[in-house]
């Protein structure tokens, strides 16, 4: 039965964080030098590193949780489905200053079912759950959990929400939805993410039957006025490859989504505030792609973007591009 009869609220931590925009934790690609980027644009989006198993922290030989203190507010994302090695990673995450938590069971690749995490997870509701209290136990802030509809034949509401009943009874009160079922065999990552239907009804739903929750809904948000209609009946909307392809949305998220009086930056100024970053990272050793692979996107939609995009993937891999390369690239748009 859905959680309408429960009279009290949930015995969990006071949810501070600013839910109404977030960044969907995407694979290769929300790095902290995207974060970075991101956050000129928008001062109350919330951002959310790529999912980082619990193996590569526990046992990883790299700095897999290292950011920049700019990227405020900001959560990781845990894959993994052992309560002990999530509440080691979840309490490395508080004491390095992260804002959250979040736990994947949305994931469909093969890879990571037989690592027994992601969407595979909605199959055993017990078990994350017990996971969900084993990090809750050790940190302070919000562990959360972001999750599908459904899983190959198991998609039925009722399915969900004896899920959803389960978790948040082991104190996880926010929930992101990605409003598709996941199909665990047949289909591609890529192809999860496009070929099963969304179905935006049944998170509404989700909602109307859970009040007392945060549900936030993603998947094939392209507009933040597609965002502000989601608004009228869910806590949050999180935006993926649209945030990523199409970066320069952000900019307004503030003023129309989260009623800001912040300035809007134009998008060379945005590029103007990404230089002393882009050199600072040059300076320390690191390659300009590492960084303009995340901002082709800034001119989308804009005369010249095309010749933006091409001169930057022509010559910012090359050994030694410099912040030059950049400056080049922008004038490039203006060349007959």
């Amino acid at each position: 039965m859905p959680l309408t009869h429960i009279s009290e609220p949930l015995t969990t931590m006071p949810n501070t964080i600013n839910r109404t925009f977030s960044i969907a934790p995407m694979l290769d690609w929300t790095d902290r030098h995207y974060r970075y980027f991101a956050r000129l644009m928008s001062s109350e989006t919330l951002l959310y590193t790529e999912m980082v198993t619990t193996g590569a922290i526990i046992h990883g030989k790299g700095d897999y949780l290292a950011y920049n203190q700019e990227e405020h507010p900001l959560a990781l994302q845990l894959g993994g489905s052992n309560a002990t090695d999530l509440a080691t990673c979840a309490k490395i995450a508080a004491e390095r200053g992260y804002d959250e938590v979040n736990l994947n069971v949305g994931c469909p690749s093969d890879r990571v079912q037989s690592g027994r995490f992601g969407a595979c997870l909605m199959a055993e509701p017990q078990l994350v759950a017990e996971c969900v209290d084993a990090m809750r136990s050790v940190v302070d802030i919000p562990v959360t959990v972001k999750t599908r509809i459904g899983i190959d034949e198991q998609d039925s509401y009722e399915f969900l929400t004896q899920f959803i009943d389960k978790v948040a009874t082991a104190g996880c009160d926010t929930f992101i939805i990605h409003a598709r079922k996941a199909w665990l065999q047949g289909l591609s990552p890529k192809e999860n993410r496009e070929i099963p239907e969304l179905d935006y009804e049944r998170v509404y739903q989700l909602k109307r039957d859970y009040p007392k929750l945060s549900i936030s809904i993603n998947g094939g948000v392209k507009t933040l006025a597609e965002c502000a209609s989601h608004l009228e009946q869910l806590d949050g909307v999180m935006v993926g490859r649209e945030a990523y392809q199409n970066p320069y949305i952000l900019a307004q998220v503030d003023q129309l989504l989260c009623g800001s009086d912040r300035p809007v930056l134009s998008r060379d100024a945005v590029l103007e505030k990404m230089i002393p970053y882009m050199e600072k990272h040059l300076q320390q050793g690191g390659r300009l792609n590492h960084i303009t692979r995340h901002i082709t996107g800034l001119y989308q939609g804009e005369v010249g973007s095309r010749a933006w995009r091409r001169y930057l993937s022509e010559n910012a891999h090359r050994q030694g591009a410099g912040i030059e390369v950049i400056h080049q690239a922008r004038e490039s748009m203006t060349l007959k």
